[in-house]
């Protein structure tokens, strides 16, 4: 039924006697996620408010993360690092409308941001002889054509945001150095220096680095408030328990660290995979897929509220009065600032690292 809508919706915009599509076309999607399916096809899925899936479109290999496209039906999906390709699909016909190949010397790190008006994206990328980080920028309008780089304010950028009622970006500098010829091996563990870089129409006006002591805390995720506060989450790569793994931060203002308490910091094994923060800006979510475990913050107190074991759960993101989850053993399901709700879907992918709100 969906595909023949779309093929439907595609044959109208041909003749040119439909209007521009919107998301609504492809089946009013509130989130994106990519996923394998059990023969271990690749593909990228929209999924609706009611946790079922509205569309899947198939990926070349493994996704990571995607963007939604601000006005019009269309998403980029990029491949898991090191990849070096990005593709981007039209939702309502399902066909591939452009492909975003990293220039010589590159590979992307598996996240992109959209400008305001949707005329721009951003991504993140290695250039990995120099050993730098930088941020590509393509032009939606015409078929995503690449029309500029820029540095990225550090080493390894991974997750990249656009702060709201802005233009301005911040940059996850997870701080490790890689290079393809390695594969996915940690070169500068002893000395990296992972940080949040802010940029604004190519410059970096400002950079936050952790303390000292936590300079083995690989900054990777971000999600950010309506009041432009960056929450973000942190891998750890030292000896012993991590301090923290999640933390928040305003431009012009310090760090703020939640410290976990000792069952929470053993239950996430070092690890946050992906982080969301409630509508309201009072709850941070910080899920790992290797402890198996989502946890909840109190931003004002700077504690945790909350702790639900679930499976391989990894996708978070933000929803009314709450959040909404993804593991890779197939389940959605909505949690509340504190955690448990009702049970969840759940159906026959694996889900992938990340969920995205459209």
């Amino acid at each position: 039924m969906a595909t023949s809508r779309r093929q439907f919706i595609a044959g109208l915009l041909a003749t040119g006697l439909a209007p521009k599509p919107t998301w609504a076309d492809a089946g009013s999607p509130s989130f994106l996620s990519a996923g394998a399916l059990r023969d271990g096809t690749f593909v990228l899925c929209g999924i609706d408010a009611a946790l079922n899936p509205t569309f899947r479109l198939r990926l070349p290999a493994r996704g990571h993360a995607a963007a939604a496209h601000p006005s019009r039906p269309e998403a980029v999906a990029f491949a898991r690092r090191p990849g070096a390709f990005a593709v981007v699909i039209d939702c309502v016909s399902g066909e591939q409308a452009a492909m975003l190949t990293a220039p010589a010397g590159r590979h992307f790190y598996g996240h992109g941001a959209f400008s305001s008006d949707g005329q721009l994206l951003y991504t993140t990328e290695n250039d990995y002889e120099a050993g730098r980080g930088r941020i590509g920028v393509w032009d939606a309008t015409a078929g995503y054509v690449r029309i500029d780089e820029w540095d990225g304010g550090g080493i390894g950028p991974h997750d990249i945001k656009r702060l709201p009622g802005s233009e301005s970006l911040v940059v996850a500098n997870g701080g490790i150095e890689t290079h393809p010829e390695s594969g996915r091996t940690k070169l500068n563990i002893a000395t990296m220096t992972p940080n949040l870089a802010y940029l604004r129409d190519g410059a970096i006006i400002e950079t936050v680095e952790l303390p000292r002591d936590m300079h083995k805390n690989s900054i990777r995720h971000l999600a950010i408030c309506s009041d432009q506060r960056v929450a973000f989450g942190m891998q750890w790569q030292g000896d012993g328990r991590a301090p923290s793994l999640v933390g928040h931060h305003r431009l012009g203002e310090q760090v703020t660290l939640m410290p976990p308490d000792s069952d929470a910091g053993r239950d996430m094994q070092g690890y946050v995979g992906s982080i969301a923060v409630s509508a309201d800006g009072r709850t941070i979510a910080a899920t790992s897929p290797r402890g198996n475990v989502v946890q909840t913050y109190d931003v004002e107190a700077a504690e945790q509220i909350g702790s639900l074991t679930i499976e391989d759960v990894c996708g978070v993101v933000q929803v009314p009065g709450g959040f909404a989850v993804t593991s890779g053993t197939g389940e959605l399901r909505y949690l509340g600032d504190t955690l448990p709700t009702g049970p969840g879907r759940r159906n026959d992918l694996a889900w992938d690292n990340h969920l995205i709100q459209i």
